[in-house]
């Protein structure tokens, strides 16, 4: 069935190259958006171009719906006004072809704004039948793998687009308006620093070396910026983890990452809730959300969560204290599944603040994490077992990630040596050995504060998942039975 529709489709597109009609020209066609035409007056010249999504053929008359990106318009050819051959026209014009229209704007004598159209150039013969909207695209596989037809069809998915480069440019604007600038740094590292993650690896052919796509926006890199003489940087990129996929988590996704010289957890804390806010307010109009049964008010002060009085009321377990085999004993009671690959103490009280977090509404900040689950922050000057270190917490999860930045290079060799034994052990998320970065830090790098957060944000302002809320997510290639 749908080899014939694209058959047929294929014979009017040779029949418009038999008349001299290209199918596919090249332009340029200077439109007019048919948002703008609709406002104009009757009897004013028009040019605009779309996709047919709508033809109906009335024998003298031809109506057709046109869709451009600002808006959808009626076209009507009149046999007698049109310059062309009416009739190869619209035998072989089909929903889903886009052309260029030239005429001029009427009301048709219901009253619909309309384009009266005197000439038409096509601009691309589509030989696919577009999908009927209502039935189409339900499901979810399908409607990412098309994703071009979602967006087509669903307005909100468009609208989640348009959204979604408004948060990034408004975290953007926010930061330069502030003195930070925009920096690029690798994508490609012979040590993937800066995160508690598993890499992807891959091989540099020219070098012939092993490498890893990066799991931080370039956090040992902007650091060796702070240690350059650079006091405010950000980069706004793709960073890359090859762990578990869910609702909230991705493999491929967009992070921004700033560091600031001579601040401090504190300070950093008080430009986030405000950056937050401002992004918030810009992307969506309101600081008011109601996401996954949290009702959530942005606009107040926000809150400071203690990472270990917040266990100790919802678990009994003080981390400070508690062995690994207490704090596994008190998982298994709770229910909570967990990776036993290269389990250790910092993935058990990890674990056991994620099942916690899950009451708290926020909005807020995270306060007094571990030491051992900080290897990049700062200890307290009160108290050496907690680091400066601070997360906003929205609904249930941790949507961010700041720190006093470590810069004594005795203390930072000290941590990623411990964090190489972890990973020696089998835990395939502690952080490398980075010597090069230490080295940079020997030379002196100022009191920093660094703060990361990633397109999770926008997913759980949307309250969708973080697949949802990219525009082509990662699909797995279909098998050749499954393209028959």
């Amino acid at each position: 069935m749908l080899e014939n529709i694209k058959q047929d489709k294929i014979r009017k597109l040779n029949n418009f190259k038999e008349a001299g009609i290209n199918p596919y020209p090249a332009g340029p066609f200077e439109k007019e958006d048919l948002k703008k035409v609709l406002e104009k007056n009757i009897d004013i010249e028009a040019k605009v171009a779309g996709r047919i999504v709508l033809f109906r053929n009335m024998g003298n008359l031809t109506f057709m719906h046109l869709q451009d990106e600002s808006a959808r318009m009626q076209i009507v050819l009149n046999k007698k006004e049109f310059d062309g051959d009416y009739k190869l026209w619209v035998k072989n014009l089909d929903i889903g072809d886009f052309i260029f229209v030239e005429g001029k704007r009427f009301d048709t004598h219901k009253g619909e704004k309309s384009v009266l159209a005197s000439k038409l150039t096509l601009l691309s013969k589509s030989i696919l039948p577009m999908p009927d909207k209502h039935k189409a695209l339900q499901d979810e596989d399908e409607l990412f793998r098309k994703r071009y037809l979602d967006i087509l069809f669903n307005e909100g998915t468009k609208e989640m687009i348009y959204r979604r480069s408004i948060f990034w440019n408004s975290i953007r604007n926010f930061l330069i308006e502030r003195g930070f600038i925009e920096v690029e740094t690798p994508v490609l590292e012979t040590s993937a620093g800066g995160a508690d993650a598993e890499p992807f690896e891959t091989h540099h052919n020219a070098l012939d070396i092993d490498v890893y796509l990066r799991i931080s926006m370039g956090e040992l890199w902007q650091k060796r910026l702070m240690v350059g003489g650079l006091e405010k940087t950000f980069e706004i990129g793709r960073q890359f983890r090859n762990e578990g996929m869910d609702a909230e988590h991705l493999q491929d996704y967009t992070q921004m990452e700033f560091y600031w010289a001579y601040a401090n957890y504190e300070k950093g804390m008080e430009l986030v809730e405000k950056m937050y806010k401002h992004v918030i307010e810009k992307t969506f109009g309101t600081l008011k959300f109601k996401i996954r049964g949290f009702d959530i008010d942005f606009s107040k002060k926000w809150e400071k969560y203690d990472y270990a009085e917040i266990i100790k009321k919802n678990t009994g377990v003080d981390v400070n204290t508690a062995t690994i085999e207490e704090i596994e004993e008190k998982l298994k009671e709770l229910g909570v599944e967990y990776d036993k690959k290269g389990f250790n103490i910092t993935r058990a009280i990890d674990n056991l603040w994620k099942y916690c977090r899950k009451s708290i509404s926020g909005p807020g900040f995270l306060v007094g994490v571990p030491l051992t689950v900080s290897p990049l922050a700062k200890k307290d000057v009160k108290n050496p077992n907690i680091t400066q270190r601070f997360q906003p917490i929205i609904a249930g999860s941790e949507l961010g990630n700041g720190y006093s930045e470590l810069n004594d290079p005795i203390d930072q060799a000290e941590r990623f040596a411990e964090q190489q034994k972890l990973r020696d052990e089998g835990d395939s998320e502690a952080q490398m050995h980075d010597r090069d970065f230490v080295e940079a830090l020997e030379y002196g790098m100022p009191p920093t504060c660094g703060f990361g957060m990633s397109e999770r944000v926008f997913s759980f302002l949307m309250d969708r998942s973080a697949r949802e809320c990219q525009i082509f997510p990662l699909m797995k290639p279909k098998k050749d039975d499954d393209l028959e």
